[in-house]
């Protein structure tokens, strides 16, 4: 029974890290989500305006930037899909090394794959996140022509 202790004390902190991982995720996606808010809104506001404009190189340019939206709202729902699958990635690297601990299993291997897997996931996300604000520093250029 002594030698549990320093294990399961051991295990623990082996778990810490990637619970501390789990929370920079959750803030990732925190901000992603308040972004996809914002982006719906502004769509709704310039489709609801477009309604009310007169002058036609006006309405084209409106619809250029509701297309804009559009595919800014496609390309962080892709950063939020890799953002979720990196965060279930990790809790499965915790999940892994408790039960290797419980049942007496080495799952070095699978628990290396994993963190792997949501390291490639979390980069891939941070990419496809950086391709948004890319595409909302165009936005901001094409409604300041508008305007």
């Amino acid at each position: 029974m002594d030698t549990l202790i320093p294990s399961l004390s051991q295990l623990i902190e082996f778990a810490v890290a990637p619970v501390f991982l789990l929370t920079g995720i959750a803030g990732f996606l925190n901000v992603m989500s308040s972004r996809l808010g914002r982006i719906s809104d502004r769509v709704r506001v310039a489709e609801r305006q477009i309604h009310t404009l007169s002058d036609p190189h006006i309405v084209d340019r409106s619809k250029k930037e509701i297309k804009v939206l559009w595919r800014r709202v496609k390309v962080i729902n892709w950063a939020i899909g890799l953002c979720v699958a990196s965060g279930l990635m990790v809790c499965t690297v915790i999940m892994a090394l408790f039960s290797g601990s419980l049942w007496v299993v080495d799952l070095k291997t699978p628990v290396i794959i994993l963190f792997i897997l949501a390291m490639m996931f979390l980069i891939s996300a941070l990419i496809v996140f950086l391709v948004e604000v890319k595409l909302a520093t165009s936005t901001i250029n094409m409604v300041r022509t508008i305007r």
